[in-house]
């Protein structure tokens, strides 16, 4: 599946692409769900239960304006069919549209949303938080990123109860489309493997809370947030992130 060709357009705009990925989401059997309204955009998650037997798998992207990619690969994800019968699937695919339309890290209000969820200011995640409350627990949560300062693909796995890992197929199908981080040290971090970060002390620690660490806590074992280098041409980036979501399902999934 190449999710770049699956998708008729990159739309860069943040009413285009809820346009966009509005119609791909019913077309695909999604019901959406608006939980917030910002800038005009309405934030919408998208629901599509499956069989109670089936694995709940939550992903989400642009809640960093400035990483157009994530939310393009869930976008070409979405069209391609990826999304099916396998499992209960829960989407939020642009937190951010203020930061998307104006191509910055934070939002309107200038504030990282990604270091928010520990006590939030934010409307955005507070919104969130509040529709996440209402959700059941996830088995599998992905996170999807860029990062301006890596030469390559790299991962963060949380995974306290030591399950089968999806790190090393999400590495082996993001190596199809670019590098892998060759950096011992990412973001501060000592790398566990190439390309992938095990954080070893307990995150909850942390003063600031991303995305990652509030589902950790309160909705689920098993969380990956993935990040393609942001000096690629954007539509290799949402191949490579694409590769990566493809490859974990299938793992996953199978």
């Amino acid at each position: 599946m190449d999710p770049v060709k699956a998708s008729p357009g990159l739309p860069l705009d943040p009413w285009e692409f809820a346009g966009h990925f509005f119609t791909a989401a019913r077309t695909a059997g999604f019901e959406p769900g608006p939980f917030g309204l910002i800038d005009r955009v309405s934030l919408l998650a998208y629901t599509r239960p499956g069989d109670p037997s089936r694995p709940r798998v939550y992903l989400s992207a642009g809640i960093h304006g400035d990483e157009p990619a994530p939310p393009l690969a869930l976008l070409a994800l979405l069209e391609a069919g990826c999304f099916d019968a396998r499992a209960s699937w829960y989407l939020c695919p642009l937190l951010n549209p203020a930061g998307f339309a104006a191509r910055t890290r934070e939002n309107a209000a200038g504030i990282d949303l990604n270091r928010d969820y520990k006590v939030p200011r934010s409307a955005e995640i507070q919104a969130h938080v509040a529709w996440l409350r209402n959700q059941p627990a996830f088995d599998l949560c992905i996170c999807l990123h860029e990062d301006w300062e890596a030469k390559g693909f790299y991962l963060y796995e949380l995974n306290p109860e030591n399950r089968p890992s999806l790190a090393p197929a999400m590495i082996d199908a993001a190596r199809n489309h670019c590098g892998i981080e060759t950096a011992t040290t990412i973001d501060g971090r000592e790398i566990a493997e190439p390309g992938i970060i095990r954080p070893v002390s307990d995150p909850l620690l942390r003063e600031t809370w991303p995305e990652t660490i509030y589902l950790r806590e309160h909705h689920g074992p098993l969380q990956y947030t993935i990040e393609s280098p942001s000096g690629l041409p954007l539509e290799q980036r949402v191949a490579t992130l694409g590769a990566a979501i493809t490859a974990a399902l299938k793992a996953f999934l199978s």
